[in-house]
C-alpha cells in the first residue's frame, strides 16, 4: 500500500538526518532531490520512495528491521555508553519512532537481538501471551543433576521471589554441563536464576534463536537487515 506524503522537513528530521530548521540548508544547498528535481521548499509534501539526499536515496524511510548479534559487555539501553546502538549508523539513533530492540539481553548474555522502529512489529514479537520459543547455549560451573530436565519441562520450578512457576522449559544435554535450554517466556535473568535453583551456576549464555530468526554465521557486534520474507514470514500465533 502506497505511504501517504510527508512534508520533506517533517521527514528528514523523523529519519534522524537534521533537525526540522536545518533541512531548509540543504535545500538552500540544492542537497535535495524528488524524482531528479530539486527541491526548495520545507513544507512541500513528498513520496519518501522518491526523496534523494547528496545523490543518494534517503535512509530507510520508512521502518528498519534488523537481526543483531549482540556480543558480551553490550547493554540494551539507549543512555549508555556501552549501549548497543553504538555498533549501527549514527543517523539512526535519531530516527523516530526511536530504534528498540525486540527485549532484551543483559550485559553478560550474547547472541540473537532484534531490532526496530516499527511499534507494531516490535509489540507482535515481545508479547508474553504468544509464548515465542528462545533457545539459549547454556555453560554451567558444575556438572548438570540428573533429573534437571524434568524439573525444567515439569513447569513447576519456583524462582526466588516470584509467586507463579516458571513456564516448562525444553533442555537438551549436550555434554554434563553444556546445554540447549528452549524457554517460552522471558523473565528478568530468568536462565540464570533457574540454574541457581537446580543448584548450578551459569558461565556462559548465548542466545541462538529467538522464534524463527536465528545467528547463523553473523559475527559479533554485527547486523544484518531482515529480508521482505523475514519481516512479512507468517508469524507464530
Amino acid at each position: 500500500m502506497q505511504k501517504p506524503a510527508e512534508r520533506i522537513d517533517h521527514l528528514l528530521s523523523r529519519l534522524g538526518y537534521c533537525s526540522r530548521s536545518e533541512v531548509r540548508d540543504l535545500l538552500r544547498e540544492g542537497q535535495v532531490r524528488v524524482a531528479g528535481e530539486l527541491l526548495r521548499k520545507a513544507s512541500a509534501k513528498v513520496d519518501a520512495a522518491l526523496v534523494w539526499v547528496d545523490d543518494e536515496p534517503i535512509d530507510h524511510p520508512h521502518a528498519l528491521y534488523l537481526l543483531y548479534h549482540k556480543p558480551l559487555g553490550k547493554v540494551c539501553a539507549h543512555d549508555d555508553p556501552r549501549a548497543i546502538y553504538q555498533d549501527f549508523p549514527l543517523r539512526w539513533r535519531y530516527r523516530r519512532p526511536s530504534l528498540s530492540s525486540v527485549g532484551r539481553l543483559d550485559r553478560e548474555t550474547s547472541g540473537v537481538l532484534l531490532l526496530t522502529d516499527d511499534g507494531d512489529w516490535l509489540h507482535h514479537w515481545t508479547s508474553p501471551r504468544r509464548a515465542i520459543p528462545r533457545v539459549y547455549r547454556v555453560t554451567l560451573q558444575a556438572p548438570l543433576r540428573g533429573d534437571a530436565a524434568d524439573i525444567l519441562g515439569a513447569g513447576t520450578l519456583m524462582l526466588e521471589g516470584e509467586e507463579t512457576p516458571c513456564r516448562p522449559a525444553a533442555m537438551q544435554r549436550l555434554t554434563d554441563q553444556e546445554v540447549l535450554l528452549t524457554l517460552t517466556e522471558g523473565r528478568y535473568h530468568e536462565v540464570r536464576r533457574m540454574f541457581v535453583a537446580l543448584d548450578n551456576l551459569v558461565l556462559t549464555l548465548q542466545r541462538e534463536a529467538f522464534g524463527p530468526f536465528v545467528l547463523d554465521d553473523l559475527p559479533a557486534g554485527q547486523w544484518r537487515e531482515l529480508t521482505e520474507a523475514e519481516r512479512t514470514m507468517e508469524k507464530i500465533p
